[in-house]
């Protein structure tokens, strides 16, 4: 089974690399599930739900025995004979001294109490089971989207007139957010300030940090540009590089778009993305580079699609087979060593 996972793994992965078609098509398939997986996670499940011919909504795994987890939270169970889904797990313990030690030599960050003590954390994964809505039955049950609950979360309050034509109501939040990371923001008009031709733009430099928009697009147009924005900032694409490292520009705006494509399905917009070849060509084939792009959009438009959404009295609760953003992916496991942990002692 491992072999045939890395096989699908790397396929995945080449077809993207090869293809800026399939980049996008693949960005679709993670705006659907709110970006909610890993990268390895992503790519397992949606091989396994094509070879079975179904169009996957929304996973949980069955659920602890007292009721708190999983679809048994939900008030819905596994149908009998259902096959799980697998995924990878992550397997969290805290790591001894000498562990943390040898960690860290190799470049690998480990998390770290007040006091130095090594802190509980991913030390690897497992294949574990989740279970899609289809594969249940019980309860009527709504995938809790960030549309879903922004919707339930504004109901009761008078229409906005401001925001009449802003389809998805973010944008003051996206300015926090923008605001949260230290940066000011400006709606000015086409080809001043910073813009030149462009529709937005981040500048940091010489102690400066700001985001410009036009302020003669739609609202539909400024929402799209200021989370482009924002996913320039959360990518790090203004942080100072190591001596000697750029971002291609191509890869820069692959990542930012993306990451405004998906939050923006999510939020229940169809946003065209980048599909020119020019903006892909910064991979020319390279398998490598494509993961680590792929990991980066994911775990940003995750970051951001989070703090985006509401509180919800009906949450679906932490599936414990995802790391959080934070994390390691599993892809950033050697998958015929750390990966195959299996179980671990807490």
């Amino acid at each position: 089974m491992l072999a045939k996972i890395k096989a699908d793994f790397d396929a995945r992965l080449a077809a993207m690399a090869a293809r800026p078609a399939q980049w996008m098509e693949f960005m679709d398939q993670v705006a659907t599930f709110g970006a909610r997986y890993s990268l390895s996670n992503q790519i397992l499940l949606l091989v396994q739900a094509e070879e079975r011919g179904i169009e996957p909504r929304f996973f949980l795994p069955y659920g602890k025995k007292d009721g708190s987890t999983g679809w048994k939270a939900q008030k819905r169970h596994v149908r009998k004979d259902e096959t799980g889904f697998k995924v990878w797990a992550p397997v969290r313990r805290r790591p001894t001294e000498e562990q943390a030690a040898e960690w860290e030599a190799a470049g690998r960050r480990v998390k770290r109490e007040a006091s130095g003590r090594p802190a509980v954390q991913v030390v690897g994964f497992t294949l574990a089971s989740t279970f899609e809505l289809s594969q249940t039955e019980g309860a009527p049950f709504e995938p809790p989207t960030v549309m879903v609950r922004r919707r339930v979360a504004q109901r009761g309050n008078s229409p906005q007139l401001l925001v009449g034509e802003d389809p998805t109501g973010v944008f003051d939040d996206l300015v926090t957010l923008i605001k949260g990371e230290g940066y000011g923001y400006e709606l000015v008009s086409p080809s001043t300030g910073h813009l030149g031709g462009a529709n937005g733009v981040t500048v940091r430099r010489r102690g400066l940090q700001f985001v410009q928009v036009r302020n003669d697009v739609a609202p539909a147009q400024r929402i799209k540009t200021t989370l482009h924005e924002l996913a320039h900032i959360r990518c790090g694409h203004l942080d100072d590089a190591p001596a000697g490292e750029t971002v291609h520009r191509g890869r820069g705006e692959t990542e930012a778009e993306s990451v405004a494509h998906i939050v923006l399905r999510a939020l229940g917009v169809d946003s065209a993305a980048y599909s020119d070849a020019y903006v892909f060509g910064w991979a020319n084939g390279d398998m490598d580079l494509v993961k680590a792009c792929a990991e980066t959009v994911l775990r940003v438009a995750k970051q951001i699609l989070a703090d985006l959404t509401p509180p919800s009295g009906t949450d679906t609760g932490s599936d414990p087979t995802q790391a959080e953003p934070d994390e390691p992916d599993p892809v950033g496991f050697d998958m015929a060593g750390d990966a195959t942990l299996g179980p671990v002692e807490a």
